[in-house]
C-alpha cells in the first residue's frame, strides 16, 4: 500500500512515485527442534537403499555358567542365532510447483525457500514418528505412572519433584543393567519449566556439582544443558505424544540410544 497523502492533495495524484517495496528477505516461520538423532543410533543405515528394506541383526547369544568341580564333565550349550529385524516402513514425499515464468520474474528463489521447508518438514515427521514409537514401545515394568493415573509434577505437599521423577526413571534403567553412558531424557516444555523454578534441587549449584547451574540454558539441538541429571542428557521436545488419559498432561521419556536403531534416507529428487 502507497504512503497515503491528505484530502485534496493532488501532486503526484496517481501514486507511481511511491511504488510497493518487496522485501529480499523471507518471514521464516519457526521450527521446533530435532531430538531423534541424538537419542537413537543409526548403526545399520548404511545396510538400507529403499523402503521395504529388511536388515536382520543377529542378537548376541546368552552364555549360561554351570557349576564345577575337578574331573566333571561339562554340559555343552548349544549357541542360539536369534535375531531382531530393522524393517524401513515408513516413508513420506513432498511435490510443489513453479512455473517457468514465475521462476524468471519473481524477486524470491521459490525453489529453495520450498525445498528448505521441505526438509524441515521430512526431519519434523521423522522425529515424531520415533519418539510416538519409544512411547508406544515401553512395557508397563518400565513406566512411572500411567494415563489411569499420572504423576502430578510439581512441588506441593502430594506432588512429585520432578527431580525424583528421573531419580526413579534412572534406577528403572539400572535394575535393568542399562549402561550409564548414553542415558537421554526427554520432555515437553511444561516439565522443564516445573524443574526451572526456584524450589527444584536443580536450581542448587551443589546438585549439579558445578559453580553454577545452567539448567536454563538451551543447548542446540533440543538440550537443555550440557550437564547430566541423574546420568541422563536433558532433552526439550514439542514432538514428545500427548496422552490420551484425560487426566494426564504431559509424557516424559528415558531411555539409552541403544534401544532404538534408526534409518533415514532421501530416496529420490527429480524436477519435472
Amino acid at each position: 500500500m502507497a504512503f497515503p497523502r491528505a484530502s485534496g492533495y493532488a501532486n503526484l495524484d496517481q501514486g507511481n512515485a511511491f511504488p510497493e517495496i518487496f522485501s529480499q528477505k523471507v518471514l521464516m516461520f519457526f521450527r521446533k527442534s530435532s531430538v531423534a538423532e541424538d537419542i537413537t543410533n543409526t548403526d545399520y543405515e548404511g545396510e538400507i537403499s529403499d523402503k521395504g528394506d529388511t536388515v536382520r541383526i543377529i542378537k548376541e547369544p546368552t552364555i549360561v555358567t554351570q557349576s564345577y568341580t575337578r574331573g566333571k564333565k561339562l554340559d555343552v550349550q548349544d549357541l542360539v542365532d536369534d535375531e531382531e529385524t530393522l524393517v524401513v516402513d515408513q516413508g513420506n514425499a513432498f511435490a510443489f510447483k513453479v512455473d517457468d515464468i514465475e521462476k524468471k520474474q519473481t524477486h524470491m528463489n521459490w525453489e529453495t525457500l520450498a525445498v528448505q521447508s521441505a526438509g524441515y518438514s521430512l526431519r519434523d515427521a521423522y522425529d515424531t514418528n520415533i519418539l510416538s514409537f519409544i512411547d508406544a514401545s515401553a512395557t508397563s515394568g518400565n513406566t512411572y505412572g500411567s494415563n489411569a493415573s499420572p504423576r502430578d509434577v510439581g512441588f506441593g505437599s502430594s506432588e512429585e519433584d520432578p527431580a525424583n521423577v528421573m531419580a526413579r526413571l534412572a534406577r528403572l534403567l539400572d535394575d535393568a543393567n542399562v549402561p550409564e553412558e548414553g542415558r537421554w531424557f526427554v520432555a515437553k516444555p511444561a516439565f522443564w519449566e516445573v524443574l526451572a523454578q526456584t524450589d527444584s534441587k536443580l536450581m542448587d549449584a551443589s546438585f549439579t556439582g558445578e559453580g553454577g547451574s545452567d539448567i536454563r540454558n538451551k543447548i542446540n539441538n533440543g538440550r537443555v544443558s550440557n550437564k547430566k541429571v541423574h546420568g541422563f542428557a536433558l532433552y526439550k521436545s514439542n514432538n514428545v505424544p500427548i496422552p490420551t488419559g484425560s487426566n494426564a498432561t504431559f509424557i516424559a521419556l528415558a531411555g539409552h540410544t541403544a534401544a532404538v536403531s534408526t534409518a533415514n534416507q532421501i530416496a529420490k529428487t527429480e524436477m519435472t
